[in-house]
C-alpha cells in the first residue's frame, strides 16, 4: 500500500496505520510504503521537487522496481491523490497494480481548484487561516504568528504546487478506483463524476464520518476499507520511500 500525503501532510501519520492493517487469524497483512516528498522528512537532503510530474515520476521509478513482486495498492489524500493518479498513469502495464485509493480530491479534470488557486496566493495569517478552514492547521498553530516562518514554508510550497497541476486527458485507467471522502467535508457528490472517465471500471464511492480530514480522529475509518481491499496483499512491514 503506497501511501502519498497531503499538503504538508506528516508521511509517518500512515505508518500509524499499520497495526489496524493487521488481519486476524491466517490472514494476510499489507505492507505500508510512504512516498515521502522530497526535501522533506527522511529525504531532507534531497533538492525540492517543483511540479506535480516530477513527484509522479519519481514514485512511479521507486514503485515500478517492487510492483511486479507483490500486488501493488496506491493511496493519497489531497494533494497526495493527484500525485497518486498521476502516478497510476505512469505504471500502467506495470504487473501487480491493482488499485486507486483517492481520498479528499475531486476528479483530476476539475483541479486546480478555485479554493486552491486563492490560498496559494495567500501569505502570513491569511494563509494560515484559509487552511485551517478545512482542518489543516491546528488552532495553537495559526495563532502563534512567530512560527508562521518556521512551519508555514513546506505547506505553502505543496499548495503552490497543487495550484499549478496542469491534466493532460489520457485512456482511462484499467486498474480499480475507490473514491473516499468525509461526509461533513462540503464536497458535492455531483463534483466527484468526473473520476468516472478517468477508468474503465466504475468507481466505488465511500462516505467516512468527519471533515476533510476524517482519518485524524478516525483512522479505523480508510484502514477497515483499505484492509478490505488489499485482503489479498502478502504480509510485510513498514516503510518509506
Amino acid at each position: 500500500m503506497f501511501c502519498f500525503p497531503h499538503a504538508g501532510g506528516n508521511p509517518r501519520t500512515f505508518l500509524s496505520w499499520q497495526p489496524l492493517l493487521e488481519s486476524p487469524g491466517d490472514g494476510c497483512t499489507p505492507r505500508i510504503v510512504v512516498v515521502g516528498m522530497p526535501s522533506r522528512g527522511h529525504r531532507a537532503h534531497e533538492l525540492p521537487t517543483t511540479s506535480v510530474t516530477d513527484l509522479a515520476d519519481g514514485a512511479a521509478e521507486a514503485i515500478a522496481r517492487v510492483a511486479g513482486e507483490h500486488p501493488a495498492y496506491l493511496f493519497g489524500h489531497g494533494l497526495g491523490a493527484v500525485v497518486a493518479f498521476e502516478t497510476a498513469r505512469r505504471l500502467r502495464g506495470v504487473p501487480g497494480v491493482r488499485h486507486l485509493i483517492a481520498s479528499g480530491c475531486l476528479a483530476p479534470s476539475s483541479l486546480p481548484s478555485n479554493r486552491t488557486m486563492r490560498t496559494a496566493g495567500l501569505r502570513g495569517r491569511e494563509f494560515a487561516d484559509a487552511v485551517a478552514l478545512s482542518g489543516g492547521l491546528p488552532p495553537e498553530i495559526v495563532a502563534a504568528e512567530q512560527l508562521h516562518d518556521l512551519l508555514l514554508p513546506g505547506l505553502q510550497a505543496d499548495f503552490r504546487l497543487a495550484a499549478e497541476y496542469e491534466y493532460r486527458s489520457a485512456s482511462p485507467l484499467t486498474i480499480g478506483l475507490t473514491l473516499i471522502n468525509g461526509q461533513d467535508s462540503g464536497t458535492d457528490p455531483a463534483a466527484l463524476l468526473p473520476w468516472r472517465d478517468e477508468t474503465v471500471e466504475t468507481p466505488a464511492y465511500h462516505w467516512a464520518p468527519g471533515g476533510h480530514f476524517y482519518f485524524q480522529q478516525r483512522p479505523r475509518a480508510v484502514a477497515d476499507l483499505l484492509r478490505t481491499l488489499t485482503a489479498s496483499a502478502p504480509a510485510h512491514h513498514v516503510e518509506l520511500i
